[in-house]
């Protein structure tokens, strides 16, 4: 099962939703779509979803899409996932700002999730099924990790 989630932001996030409803796909597939008009073909869609649903579907997915958002990345790491996110970009008004894109750049690079911004790097890891394994990590590892990332975000040096 794919599970995706474009979180709880009042901005729709059609592009992500493009991207999944492009895919020829042979599972199920449940998307958390919030005020996006998008409907990928086959997929069981939700508006929204309280959160222990969220978790549920999660824990049960083969891959979990999700935009770059630090409550849903989190969510997808605490459950053993490797997230492909998708980052809410502000020039197609999706978010206020570019945050998502240096938030899920930064943990890219840390190996933590995969960041597709490009739809054919999307596809890619979507249908071949390939899903890296997370990193183990010691439990306050991330909490650390999230914690630098905001230091730096304040001091203007996340972007880097």
């Amino acid at each position: 099962m794919i599970f995706v989630t474009v979180g709880t932001n009042e901005a729709p996030f059609d592009r992500l939703l493009e991207g999944v409803h492009a895919l020829n796909l042979d599972e199920e597939l449940v998307v958390q779509h919030g005020p996006s008009t998008i409907r990928p073909r086959g997929a069981e869609c939700h508006e929204f979803l309280a959160f222990d649903q969220i978790v549920e579907f999660m824990r049960a997915a083969r891959v979990v899409i999700s935009h770059a958002g630090v409550g849903s990345v989190l969510v997808a790491l605490a459950n053993d996932k490797h997230p492909v996110v998708v980052p809410r970009l502000r020039q197609f008004g999706e978010a206020v700002d570019d945050h998502q894109l240096a938030f899920a750049r930064r943990l890219h690079r840390e190996g933590v999730l995969t960041c597709a911004e490009r739809r054919e790097a999307f596809e890619l890891v979507v249908i071949s099924g390939h899903q890296p394994v997370p990193p183990r990590r010691r439990p306050g590892d991330l909490a650390d990790d999230l914690h630098t990332y905001l230091v730096d975000t304040a001091q203007g040096t996340a972007f880097q």
